[in-house]
């Protein structure tokens, strides 16, 4: 009798020579963690996005058209989403250039490097501050009647109206957002230039390259992709946030986020289908940042192991 048979004798059953085993299919516990997050996914994601797309190019009758998709090149629409671009653009430049000054000073500058731990604290949490709370803050700093803006006008004289500054204006919204931009790019670029090895600095003084020429033919060549990479994702970041824009602006700056917004409350556009396209439009932009920046980001990670 072999050991197979007298386990199953044991076990109160029998099995023959003939017999076959039984593998019974076992379940993967390991897949139950990532069940929220598939199913947050597609209940979140995957089917709004698959109904944006399919209600873009349908009549409010459920027939196939174009028509939305045409409807984008309106002028009005082109505006708006002219105006979000430049806003965009210019939040994630001014973003990609300040966290990365400040990140550079903690990680290769010579700046204690006991503020690393609460300034990578603050980007985490500052990172993902927006939507009224932040509106309200700017609005109780740098609004017409701020703490910053009278400040300034009954201690110095100036006038932040006077001077053209305006909070809800592209450059108000600009510099709010820089409050969640210049975290994220912190937080992203940190361990890029963790990745930057002392050999490739020692090498170039070897060879008598000064710091400026390292910088030029060595770090930002390597930097490159990843500074590229989250410009790209700062770009998505700005362009798809809605709840600040309309909490800060209203209706006053004719953005695609608050077109858009205005059109999911019907009270200007009467085509449905029209505001589906212009969600999908925003999602062909961002998409096309997202997709950019993780291409770049492979190539920095391939440069920097």
């Amino acid at each position: 009798m072999s050991d197979k048979q007298a386990g199953a004798i044991l076990r109160g059953g029998h099995q023959t020579d003939n017999e076959p085993a039984v593998h019974r299919p076992r379940l993967p516990l390991a897949w139950i963690g990532v069940v929220p997050f598939a199913l947050f996914s597609l209940l979140f994601l995957i089917l709004p996005t698959m109904k944006i797309v399919i209600g873009a190019f349908q009549t409010p009758d459920g027939g196939l058209t174009f028509d939305n998709i045409r409807g984008l090149f309106t002028d009005s629409i082109l505006a708006a989403y002219w105006i979000s671009i430049r806003i965009s653009v210019a939040s994630a430049v001014l973003g990609c250039l300040i966290g990365f000054g400040m990140a550079a000073g903690i990680v290769l500058g010579g700046l204690p490097k006991s503020l690393r731990s609460p300034l990578l604290t603050f980007s985490g949490v500052a990172s993902n501050f927006a939507g009224v709370p932040l509106a309200f803050a700017f609005l109780a700093t740098l609004g017409p009647a701020g703490i910053i803006t009278i400040f300034l006008r009954s201690q110095f004289g100036i006038d932040l109206r006077l001077l053209g500054f305006n909070l809800i204006s592209f450059w108000g919204l600009t510099i709010t957002y820089l409050f969640f931009q210049i975290p994220l790019m912190i937080l992203i670029i940190t361990p890029a230039l963790d990745g930057l090895k002392r050999e490739w600095r020692e090498a170039s003084e070897i060879l008598g390259a000064t710091g400026a020429q390292y910088w030029r033919y060595v770090g930002f060549p390597i930097l490159l992709p990843s500074l590229l990479g989250t410009f790209a994702l700062l770009f998505a970041n700005a362009f798809g946030a809605v709840a600040t824009a309309i909490a800060l602006t209203g209706s006053s700056l004719n953005i695609a986020p608050i077109l858009l917004y205005a059109q999911i409350r019907g009270d200007v556009l009467g085509n449905p289908n029209l505001g589906y396209a212009l969600a999908f439009g925003m999602i062909v932009v961002t998409g096309i940042a997202n997709a950019l920046y993780i291409w770049l980001r492979a190539r920095s990670e391939r440069w920097l192991k």
